[in-house]
């Protein structure tokens, strides 16, 4: 069917909406969301806080005409679906159920939305272990001869079914992992992205825009130090850590974590975690002002993955944690403050939004290409060209010999 019609329509509709922070980016870049959705109260009740029209409740209870009711949208008239189906299929669940199949997951509510919807684009986006992620999943110590030789427990076979059901909608698809420091967030953060086009236009993963290096300091990595270091005594809302394990933090330098402990207290502070694998680089962690922030979990307070402020002895605060994930100073959370910090631990940082928002713009305007009879350049030049069009593109290119 025909939707041109609709060419120059730019809404979104949000679903798994959480904090919105994705929808914020989508916003920067030119688009309008016109409603979010989510399970959590929570989320629910922050989208109204910032006057946006919600779609509370569990998905699996939602019929796509109702969301186009609400919309005074058509069929094939939005945008752009956007969202990130819960993770735990792929993660938590799939180790304790043994089965990672994101048929049996709000993944396929998602691709319900899209099939009757249609939408011009799709973005989903989702935890990087998805491009891995097995259908089954056996403890290596409880795998037979029979499990090594099925199919179905074979690495990136999640991937497979998502990629086949985005197939069978007629949809064109690219996706990778992308890094949100990458593009202007002071965090490293990596996600799946998987945008997709309906109408098979030229549609790409966005490029970089910050760098680890770079001549202009606009463009180079941004830092902890750049977004939060005036708000060292602003403790309005802070988790709080037990006086044993605050104890234990004061010793650590900006930048440091247990590894910089005294070497004869370090049993005692890690307690059972000691002789336990891994390396436990969370455990009495501290940002440091010179650095991007390593990856926002949903509490900073916990012990294996601690995110405390550089020179105070607390956990980040929560106006900290909206600022490493670019939230707008207005933007207002509601719930209690472990509520808030998963709000935002869970977010798509705003940065990256805006990045993959203006990569859709672009194709749909057609401004993204500058056409030539050749794309001129080295090899190099050529391999990012190959990995662009293939939605591998990363940010790194191997040069030979190097």
């Amino acid at each position: 069917m025909d939707y041109k019609e609709y060419y120059s329509n730019r809404d979104v509709i949000s679903l798994f909406s959480g904090a919105m922070g994705l929808d914020i980016g989508l916003g920067q870049a030119g688009l309008n969301v016109v409603i979010g959705q989510d399970f959590d109260q929570s989320c629910v009740d922050t989208m109204r806080a910032n006057g946006h029209k919600v779609l509370g409740g569990d998905i699996k209870n939602i019929q796509p005409q109702e969301i186009l009711d609400l919309t005074g949208l058509h069929v094939g008239e939005p945008f752009m679906i956007c969202g990130g189906p819960p993770c735990q299929p792929f993660s938590t669940a799939g180790k304790r159920l043994g089965i990672n199949d994101p048929r049996g997951s709000l993944f396929m509510d998602f691709i319900r939305m899209i099939d009757y919807i249609r939408p011009r684009f799709f973005v989903m986006e989702n935890v990087k272990g998805i491009m891995s992620a097995p259908l089954k999943h056996v403890p290596r110590a409880k795998k037979s001869e029979e499990d090594e030789n099925d199919p179905e427990q074979k690495l990136g076979t999640v991937l497979d079914v998502i990629l086949s059901e985005f197939n069978k909608l007629g949809y064109k698809t690219v996706y990778g992992i992308l890094d949100a420091v990458n593009y202007g967030v002071p965090q490293f953060r990596e996600r799946f992205v998987l945008i997709g086009s309906r109408d098979h236009e030229a549609i790409f993963l966005p490029v970089p825009t910050h760098f680890q290096m770079h001549q202009n300091p606009e463009y180079r990595w941004k830092t902890v130090g750049e977004v939060i270091r005036d708000l060292e005594d602003d403790t309005s809302e802070c988790g709080k850590l037990p006086p044993e394990r605050k104890k234990y933090l004061q010793m650590v330098p900006e930048g440091g974590n247990w590894r910089d402990l005294p070497k004869e207290i370090i049993p005692e502070a890690m307690g059972g975690a000691y002789n336990s694998g891994g390396g436990k680089v969370g455990f009495y962690r501290r940002l440091t002002y010179s650095q991007p922030a390593p990856t926002i979990t949903t509490s900073p307070a916990q012990k294996a993955t601690m995110l405390c402020h550089p020179r105070k002895d607390r956990p980040l605060s929560v106006k900290e944690y909206a600022r490493i994930q670019q939230f707008p100073e207005n933007w207002v959370f509601v719930g209690t403050t472990a509520a808030k910090y998963k709000q935002i631990g869970n977010a798509v940082p705003v940065g990256l939004a805006k990045a993959i928002g203006e990569a859709v713009i672009s194709t749909a305007d057609q401004t993204a290409t500058v056409e030539t009879k050749r794309f001129r350049g080295t090899g190099v030049h050529n391999r990012i060209k190959t990995a662009i069009e293939l939605g591998t593109f990363s940010g790194e290119v191997a040069v030979a010999g190097m």
